[in-house]
């Protein structure tokens, strides 16, 4: 087991997690909150939603709660919005370079870079045992190493599909018509394709998010990338399986090559006429209700292969304190304080996120409670009907197996690449790595 002061031999810290590029002058200068917090002696809050992100509910919800925490606390929370926080380097150069921020934002699929290089504070003795209790073990777990909690999720994001209804009547298809298999959603995809339409989209920037898209899509069949060995299992049909079927909706034209902005932005894609169906997560909803308005929908979940099940996958992001930041101490307390106590205002802190600020399942079963009416109907209540009941929590994967996974993705999604000499390639890298790996578990 991987501790802070047991790293693999050899490795430090940075080494561990390192960067892409160096950072430039100021490329991790944050931008104050508007208030006299722009201090030294502020904790930094390093995220991509506020100040100055783009949906206004999702800008307002961080801005109240870090002045409510200024407001009552000595020490204060600047809220640091940085452009490139999703896919780029920003972040983990800045805690190569030593200059990491106090708080930031972590999706499971990165949580084994940070955990594993010593970063992540244990939040678990500012959680008092109801709290603990009020996270889900399914939701909890991917945050956690030995017991202990190293990330407070603030969403769960379980992942679906959407789709035009425009579109489907412009092809003589309706509701009735959804695809149900993998078979009827080539049919379908290809029935919806037009010269200036593509019929399904897939994420197709290599990156966290697009392997958290393709995840579904190889459970469904039974594929996996560990087995209970703790051996690569990552060549196998079900692996095949998946990569093949992105593979084929690219090469017949149903399927781009590349985004509009990005494969989670349903509004430029989807929304814009850009395709008639879109694989999105639950955050659409809101995107949707915010930015297109006008554009009517639907959804269906994931379709499954023949012979296989339904699975989708869960994500959500999670706060998280650098344990060598200013003030580990004060940033574990705020981040308790916001997402992960008892009160009151942190419970209605998480229902608001789910359905005001943005369209989420929520991470606490006081918050499921409180927010019972608004999780049960329109949209939201198709998740929770339709699309919870076959998520599985996103893996929490090192670096190098996420390269060696993404790598396959795009050499047969976008370069051609025969999918089973594929993944009989990345299976043999997997295995070469797994046999080294000294880290946390891999989930």
């Amino acid at each position: 087991m991987t501790t802070m002061s047991n790293l693999p031999s050899g490795w430090s810290r940075r080494q561990i997690i390192k960067g892409g590029a160096a950072l430039t002058a100021g490329a991790f200068a944050g931008l104050p909150i508007g208030k006299a917090w722009a201090q030294d002696d502020a904790l930094h809050f390093w995220q991509f939603y506020a100040p100055d992100g783009e949906v206004k509910t999702q800008v307002d919800w961080f801005l109240k709660m870090a002045d409510d925490w200024n407001a009552q606390s000595e020490v204060k929370v600047q809220l640091d919005y940085i452009v490139d926080y999703v896919n780029g380097t920003t972040l983990s150069t800045s805690f190569a370079s030593g200059e990491g921020p106090d708080i930031f934002l972590i999706s499971p699929g990165d949580f084994l870079r940070y955990y594993n290089g010593g970063v992540l504070l244990d939040l678990t003795p500012y959680i008092t045992p109801e709290a603990q209790a009020d996270f889900p073990e399914g939701v909890i777990a991917s945050r956690k190493v030995d017991g202990k909690i190293y990330g407070l999720p603030m969403e769960l994001e379980p992942m679906a599909f959407y789709y035009s209804v425009k579109a489907f009547e412009d092809a003589g298809l309706n509701e009735n018509d959804v695809p149900q298999t993998w078979d009827q959603l080539t049919e379908v995809a290809n029935k919806l394709t037009t010269a200036d339409r593509y019929g399904v989209l897939f994420e197709t920037t290599p990156g966290y998010y697009q392997n958290f898209t393709w995840y579904p899509f190889m459970w469904q069949g039974g594929g996996e990338f560990q087995g209970a060995d703790g051996k690569s299992a990552f060549d196998s049909p079900g692996v095949v399986g998946a990569l093949k079927l992105w593979q084929d909706l690219t090469n017949s034209g149903a399927a781009p090559r590349q985004v509009n902005s990005g494969g989670w932005d349903i509004v430029a894609n989807l929304g814009a006429g850009y395709c008639a169906m879109q694989n999105m997560g639950i955050w659409g909803i809101s995107a949707m209700q915010n930015n297109a308005p006008d554009v009517p929908y639907g959804i269906f979940k994931l379709p499954s292969p023949a012979g296989g099940k339904y699975v989708t996958v869960g994500g959500g992001w999670a706060f998280v304190a650098n344990a060598a930041g200013k003030n580990p101490e004060a940033a574990a307390k705020f981040i308790v304080w916001a997402l992960g106590s008892m009160a009151p205002d942190s419970i209605k802190r998480v229902v608001d996120w789910c359905t005001v600020a943005k369209s989420d399942m929520p991470t606490r079963t006081s918050a499921v409670i409180q927010g019972a009416e608004a999780f049960n109907k329109g949209n939201l209540g198709i998740f929770t009907k339709d699309i919870l009941p076959g998520v599985r929590a996103e893996p929490r994967l090192p670096p190098e197996v996420y390269k060696i996974i993404s790598d396959a993705i795009q050499a047969t999604q976008l370069g051609g690449a025969d999918p089973q000499a594929t993944a009989t390639a990345a299976s043999q890298q997997l295995d070469a790595f797994l046999a080294t790996y000294t880290g946390a578990p891999m989930m």
